[in-house]
This record gives C-alpha cells, structure tokens and sequence, in this order.
C-alpha cells in the first residue's frame, strides 16, 4: 500500500508548513487527487488519520477531491474528460493517440491552522 508512505509525506509536509508558518495546530488538510494518480482516497484518508496521533495534526480533519482525467486527442482535437482512472480511446472517434491534461494530480490545496 503505497498510500502509506503518501500519507507519511503528506503529514510530515503540512506540520512543517504549519511550524514553519509560525501556527501550533492543523484543524484541517484540503487535498487534491486525480483519478489516474493511482491513489486511493479512502485508504489515504484511513492511513492519514492512523499516523496524525501524537501529532499537532492529531485532531485535523482530510478532504480529499477527486479530479476528473482529463485528456485532448490528437486525432481530432477535441478535449474529453472521464470519471474511469483510465482512458482506452478518444470518445469522439475512437483514436488511442491522446495527452492527458490533468487527472494525475497530489496536490495539497489548504490547511486550517492555528
């Protein structure tokens, strides 16, 4: 489960920036995950909230948004997006030749401090 070490990083990234911030608690964690990260939300958020005992993040809450995979084609050119964690074929004429614009994303978007 990699999830473990993300949640490890993502804890230890939002106490520094909450110390270093010159705050004392993290109430709460705004993050961003994209459906072809290859994150799992709840077992981010179980792990997340298993490690932040003993912490100032010990009472914060995690948001997780999931953002859509979004991708252009480069047979017709147009933009299409999905809710799958993966793209086959451009929905509009079926070519297997894309970019994928966003959907891969981490991203930590707020924390709530004291």
């Amino acid at each position: 489960m990699h999830e473990a070490s993300i949640a490890l990083s993502l804890l230890e990234k939002v106490i520094e920036e909450c110390i270093n911030n010159g705050c004392s608690i993290i109430k709460s964690v705004k993050i961003e995950i994209g459906r072809a990260s290859g994150v799992m939300p709840d077992a981010l958020s179980f792990v997340f909230n298993a490690i932040k005992a003993d912490t100032i993040a010990s009472s914060a809450s995690l948001y997780i948004n999931e953002k859509m995979l979004t991708a252009m084609c480069n047979k017709c050119h147009k933009e299409f997006s999905t809710e799958e964690n993966y793209i086959f074929e451009c929905p509009h004429c079926n070519s297997n030749s894309f970019n994928i614009l966003s959907g891969k994303e981490l991203n930590i978007i707020e924390l709530e401090v004291e």
